[in-house]
């Protein structure tokens, strides 16, 4: 098992922390609507259909970015496209705090906030291409942990939009991000694994079956995540009654897990196999939701969701080791395609959680049809991996080359 330091010496260091920095604060803008959901839906006396809607509409932005911005990136390569979503993303900014003063306005707000969640893509797949196959689980993993922008927004939008207005928080959003500009600016490095191909080429990924399984996979893995971690203020605010500040708290503990434990994920696909992880957190996130729908207590109910998190997060980790085994040539293309599909599954989360509350008076008939759908394709990936195994991966979804003898000895070829 190689050591962390010799998975860093494998690749560039700077880069991934350049990556990871990018990552981090363009997912802090993106879900800043979620984190301020209950001081914008006191503020306009929303429905709770109107919030869901509000709170899912950067989340379907950002998806809808994902896929041109990684074809941009192969054209003007991952730095540059970076540079330019985050310079895009400081005029945003301004443009909330000076104009966003209606309801319409922060739906127009909202999709500009998801210029920011078109990261994606090409964060992931800058960090990682400079390191080799079977360290790209744990490269990816990392850069992908800059979703823990989660834990920044919910942790420090409430009390700012408490102390200044919510409006405010826009600004200082802005100002915040030439931090990571400027590092991606002075350390990133372009990697040296992207070929040069056509378009077609590059929009391969769209026209297999293989790109639509894992973005089903990602819809319940990444679009849990940042559907319930937009959500989750909003529902312990109403749920426990709880104030504003201390439902961002709440819910960044949830993200914290749901963040951290990607790297965890990564880390332990590389080695076990990205299958096999996958096979297994999708398991455990179909208990956790199921037991949330019991309405326990506020601690119960954190732990939960924490440990829910924590399994969606490992997920994440586990799905993207395998995209560089499977499109090893135009990764960022096929994981903005995936990460835009996930997305998409996460902008539907909020919108059902809000009309489960507004119709039947509980949130129990969300978690219930998302446990099930987990399980729906959970069935599909003891399915899925009858193929993939032994024609583009190895045993449990480990990248082929690291197999054990006895494991290489096990593999079938597979037809298409």
């Amino acid at each position: 098992m190689a050591s962390f330091k010799t998975v860093m010496k494998s690749g560039h260091p700077p880069t991934l922390f350049a990556a990871f920095l990018y990552f981090d604060f363009c997912f802090a803008i993106w879900v800043l609507n979620g984190a301020m959901g209950p001081f914008i839906t006191e503020t306009f006396k929303l429905t709770p259909a109107q919030t869901g809607f509000m709170i899912s509409l950067p989340i379907l932005a950002g998806a809808l970015m994902r896929f041109p911005l990684g074809i941009l990136a192969q054209y003007i390569g991952r730095k540059n496209a970076a540079i330019t979503e985050m310079s895009v993303i400081m005029l945003a900014m301004a443009y909330g705090y000076l104009f966003v003063s209606s309801y319409n306005d922060v739906l127009a707000m909202g999709v500009l906030l998801g210029i920011a969640g078109a990261s994606f893509g090409v964060a992931l797949s800058l960090g990682s291409g400079w390191f080799p196959p079977e360290h790209k689980g744990l490269a990816m993993g990392i850069a992908g942990a800059g979703n823990s922008g989660t834990v920044l927004a919910v942790l420090f939008a409430p009390p700012l939009a408490q102390a200044y207005g919510w409006q405010t928080t826009y600004a200082f959003a802005g100002l915040v991000m030439l931090l990571p500009l400027a590092i991606m600016i002075v350390l990133a490095k372009e990697p040296p694994d992207c070929e040069h191909q056509s378009f077609k080429e590059h929009v391969s990924c769209l026209f297999t079956k293989d790109g639509w399984a894992f973005s089903l996979i990602y819809v319940i893995t990444f679009g849990g995540f940042i559907g319930l971690s937009n959500f989750l203020p909003t529902f312990f605010y109403e749920q426990f009654a709880v104030t504003k500040v201390e439902a961002g708290r709440l819910t960044m503990l949830a993200a914290f897990m749901g963040s951290g434990i990607r790297i965890v994920g990564g880390y332990f696909a590389d080695r076990m196999g990205g299958i096999a992880v996958l096979s297994v957190v999708l398991l455990a996130a179909i208990a956790t939701l199921l037991s949330l729908t019991a309405t326990p207590s506020l601690a119960l109910t954190t732990i939960l969701f924490m440990l829910c998190f924590a399994a969606l997060g490992a997920g994440n980790g586990a799905l993207f080791q395998l995209v560089p085994l499977r499109w090893p040539n135009n990764t960022a293309v096929a994981g903005s395609m995936i990460g835009e599909i996930g997305a998409l599954g996460g902008a539907i989360l909020p919108n059902v959680m809000g009309l489960s509350k507004q119709y039947t008076g509980s949130f129990s008939i969300g978690f219930i049809g998302y446990a099930a759908f987990t399980a729906v394709v959970l069935g599909c990936l003891a399915l899925w991996q009858r193929k993939w195994v032994g024609s583009w991966v190895g045993p449990r979804g480990k990248a082929l080359g690291t197999a054990t003898e006895a494991e290489q000895n096990q593999l079938q070829p597979v037809t298409a």
